[in-house]
């Protein structure tokens, strides 16, 4: 064996045994609290693979959109024939659209009770807030309703929040948080949005 080899043998040695550590000290099993945040793109795309992971079990999963909901969207319609797959979406589309603070934050309040309604429900596996850190930047929703229906879910649900600037307080109650970084982003060098790649 020549040294490479050997160097690269004891190498992944030592990174199986870190990780049987791991493995081996995850003991505890409960639904998680999942951030989706920064200013780089795929944010909702991440959190509709975990959607199409869960359902591809037989999982019940429940997704609200704010701001993007009216906009075309390829995941929900490949998937929203599942039965198990229940989307509710805030009626305004983009808020900067709209320019309205009453009508968007009683869109916002009507689409909220439907989250209140799926985050309450033990047998709905995955919940998706999608884009609800913009309803708490904006003041439409107050951080405090959302932290209390996010503490009071079932012990087996996981929820998935997306969005840019993630509110303080839910990163600090996440399981995990994922930063998307923004390296380079074709649309601010004026290519438009692409059917199929980006929505």
């Amino acid at each position: 064996m020549s040294d490479r080899d050997s160097r690269h043998k004891a190498s992944m040695e030592k990174l199986k045994t870190r990780v049987d550590e791991k493995v081996a000290n995850a003991t505890e099993q409960r639904g998680l609290l999942l951030v989706n945040t920064g200013n780089g793109k795929g944010k909702t795309t991440a959190a509709w693979g975990t959607v199409t992971r869960s359902l591809g079990y037989g999982y019940k999963v429940g997704v609200v959109q704010f701001i993007k909901g009216l906009w075309e969207c390829g995941e929900r319609n490949r998937l929203e024939e599942d039965p198990n797959l229940s989307v509710a979406i805030m009626a305004t589309g983009f808020t900067w659209d709209t320019q309205n603070r009453a009508t968007d934050t009683a869109a916002c309040l009507e689409v909220w009770r439907e989250a209140e309604k799926m985050l309450a429900d033990p047998d709905t596996y995955l919940v998706v807030l999608d884009e609800i850190t913009y309803m708490l930047k904006f003041g439409y929703l107050d951080i405090a309703t959302v932290k209390q229906a996010l503490i009071n879910r079932p012990h087996e649900q996981t929820v998935i929040i997306t969005g840019r600037n993630a509110h303080r307080e839910l990163v600090t109650m996440a399981d995990t948080v994922t930063e998307m970084q923004e390296v380079r982003h074709a649309f601010n060098n004026g290519l438009q949005a692409r059917r199929g790649i980006d929505f």
